[in-house]
This record gives C-alpha cells, sequence and structure tokens, in this order.
C-alpha cells in the first residue's frame, strides 16, 4: 500500500484529536471529581449510581422520619410525666381528706384544688404538636376530650405508624383509652379519669359523705395511676427501639454514602497524574505532527 503526504497529515490530525478527547476527559473528571458527567459515558457506572442514589435518597428520608417519631414519643412521654404528677398530687389530698376529722370547709379546699388538676388533666389529655393531637389516635385533627373532661364524639384508637426502615412501621402515639380511663370507656362504658375525678369532687362537697366514701376513690385513682406508668414504660420500650434503628440507619447511610461514591467518584491523585502525562504525551504528538505534516507550495510562494 502506498502511503500519501495526505494520509500521513490526515492520520496525525485524528491522533491529535483523540488526545485532546483524553485531555478534555480527565481536565472534566478533575474538575468535577466525577467518573463521568453523562449516562454515555460509562452506562454501567450510570446504571448503579441510579440505584445507589435511591437507596440513599430512601436511607436519608427514614432518617427524617426518625425526628417525625422522636417529636411524637418525647411529647407524648412529657405529657404523661406531667399527667402522673397530677394523678398523684390528686390522690394525696384523697388520703388526707379521707380523714373524719377534716370539716366541711377543708374538704372544699381540697375539692377546689382537685378540680383545678382535673382541669390540667384535660389540658394533657389534649395536648396539641404541629397541629395534631397526640391522644386520639388516627384523628389527628380532632380533640378528644371537651373542657369538661367529657369524650368529644368517638375517640380513636388507631395507630399512629412512621415507616423507620424498609418495611418496618413503629407505631408512635399512646392508646387514649390506656391512660385518660380503661378500656372499656369508649362507647360510654366504662369510667374514664375525668369521671373519677368528677365523682370524686362530688363525694368531698357532699356533707353527708364520711370519710370511708372518700376512701373508696383510691383503688380507681390507682387503676389510672398504674394505667399511666404502663403507658410510659411502653413509650420507652418505642424509644429505646427506635434509637437502636436510628444508630443502624445512620451505618447504613455510611455505607451507601460509600459504595456510591467508590462507583462515581475518581481517584484524585491518580487522574492528576494521568492528566499530567497526557498533557505530555499530546505535546509530544503536536511536535511530531508538526515533522510529518511537509510544508505546501503555497508556504514556499509565501
Amino acid at each position: 500500500m502506498r502511503v500519501t503526504q495526505s494520509m500521513l497529515s490526515g492520520n496525525s490530525l485524528k491522533n491529535l484529536q483523540s488526545s485532546l478527547l483524553r485531555l478534555d476527559k480527565l481536565n472534566t473528571q478533575v474538575s468535577t471529581q466525577k467518573k463521568i458527567t453523562k449516562p454515555s459515558d460509562d452506562p454501567v457506572v450510570a446504571m448503579k449510581g441510579i440505584v445507589y442514589r435511591r437507596s440513599l435518597s430512601e436511607v436519608e428520608q427514614y432518617q427524617r422520619n426518625f425526628s417525625e417519631a422522636y417529636n411524637w414519643i418525647e411529647n407524648s412521654d412529657s405529657a404523661l410525666d406531667k399527667a402522673k404528677l397530677a394523678l398523684d398530687r390528686i390522690r394525696e389530698l384523697t388520703v388526707e381528706v379521707s380523714n373524719d376529722t377534716y370539716d366541711a370547709e377543708q374538704r372544699a379546699a381540697a375539692s377546689a384544688e382537685i378540680n383545678q388538676l382535673k382541669e390540667h388533666l384535660v389540658g394533657i389529655s389534649n395536648t396539641k404538636f404541629n397541629d395534631q393531637y397526640l391522644f386520639n389516635g388516627t384523628k389527628t385533627i380532632t380533640q378528644p376530650f371537651t373542657s369538661t373532661g367529657a369524650i368529644n364524639g368517638t375517640l380513636s384508637t388507631g395507630k399512629v405508624e412512621i415507616e423507620l426502615s424498609n418495611g418496618v412501621m413503629v407505631q408512635v402515639n399512646t392508646d387514649v383509652s390506656s391512660v385518660f380511663g380503661d378500656r372499656n370507656s369508649i362507647g360510654g362504658t366504662g369510667e374514664s379519669v375525668f369521671k373519677t375525678i368528677d365523682d370524686l369532687i362530688n363525694t368531698l362537697e357532699d356533707d353527708q359523705k364520711a370519710g370511708i366514701d372518700i376512701t373508696s376513690y383510691l383503688d380507681k385513682l390507682d387503676i389510672h395511676i398504674s394505667a399511666n406508668t404502663t403507658a410510659r414504660a411502653e413509650i420507652g420500650a418505642r424509644f429505646n427501639r427506635i434509637e437502636l434503628m436510628e444508630a443502624r440507619i445512620a451505618e447504613q447511610k455510611i455505607v451507601s454514602s460509600r459504595i456510591m461514591s467508590e462507583n462515581e467518584d475518581v481517584d484524585f491523585e491518580q487522574v492528576v497524574t494521568e492528566l499530567t502525562t497526557q498533557e505530555t504525551v499530546h505535546k509530544a504528538a503536536l511536535s511530531v505532527a508538526s515533522r510529518i505534516i511537509q510544508p505546501t507550495l503555497i508556504d514556499y510562494l509565501r
């Protein structure tokens, strides 16, 4: 095959173009610190990147869900803690005035304080956070109790669940009937904590009632206090589980970020070395091309 000057020139220009493309690719990698800038650069890396990025996005969403879960758990626990203090004080007053040596005026004073504590409990039962009622199941926009402690319509015992891991739903609310009334109080049967307090107040204000009549309320108050303690224990157990899951999700994020980085990010030192080498190669190619491409007749005529 006869090699002509035009063939040499064409091949030299072609090789120079390939060298420039390689130089441009390396320069882009150094600037972006990414292996590819578009899927066509490496379809395999691009497809893996989509999968890894979706996995990382899911983990980050679960981390945001943990904040919501903590809001529910911590606010519920705080509210029940205040309710426990109020119930303890009511019981203390009940024990105190159950002594027949207390006169009507002293019982009236205790009754007034218990009534204030009842209103405090009603406020706690209607605790609202982020425009959501904590103690009305899935009916989070409906106030569970009226200002007098009566059930506002029908209470909900539905579970408010938040997804904290792939397919893992965790309940974050507390069953209202288990803390402000026995489990039969919904629907009008059974006795809520507010009914117990109302009956206690009526007994204290009745001059015909003796100390033994007041003492009978201690067992009912103990039931409500025990229910409160049980509910808080359940909240504590959920809190511990959520903390363990959060730690696991944090580890998953680290792993997902590392895998995505290994797939998409360049080895910076290696790419800089390759870029420097390519610059040297390109300069050499230019030098060689300048010798191969001979002057034309027009160059001699200048």
